[in-house]
């Protein structure tokens, strides 16, 4: 294994780090006035994710009409087609994953889980209140995120 695990000289590994921490971790940043992150993003990239804010939110409607009619298989239906089945449709630009700050990636990625979470709960125990609990977890995150960031073209 020793022969795989080589230092190369020539290469400049603090160049690496740095351009992995920039794009990876940072993504494409400035500070905005009013003192959020904004993300740089092209058209393309931010209708996009615009998009699936919107699909966010009809979910939380479809969530929120299913528990207040205690529709269960609505309310997991709802929350399936937003979870992390959804961050796999292959559709999203290219470029939008390095330029999405890590921090935005996480919480992004913890709403889609907490929609499968949730879509369990409908599932097994189908209790409303519980269900509303966690439906305000997410829409906390989503407000998390909305005072930290902003796009920007």
């Amino acid at each position: 294994i020793g022969r795989f695990c080589h230092y190369n000289h020539d290469y400049d590994y603090d160049y690496d780090y740095h351009y992995y921490y920039k794009f990876f971790i940072n993504g494409t940043t400035t500070v905005s006035s009013d003192e959020r992150t904004a993300i740089v993003l092209n058209t393309t990239e931010r209708a996009y994710v615009l998009k699936e804010m919107r699909g966010l939110l009809e979910a939380i409607e479809a969530v929120t009409l299913g528990i207040s009619q205690d529709d269960m298989k609505a309310v997991s239906l709802a929350s399936r087609e937003v979870g992390m089945g959804a961050t796999r449709s292959g559709n999203e630009p290219m470029t939008l994953i390095a330029k999405l700050p890590l921090e935005f990636k996480t919480l992004g990625m913890s709403v889609h889980r907490s929609f499968d979470e949730l879509a369990l709960e409908a599932d097994t125990m189908g209790d409303g209140s519980i269900i509303l609990g966690k439906l305000g977890a997410i829409l906390n995150t989503c407000t998390t995120c909305h005072a930290n960031y902003k796009f920007t073209d």
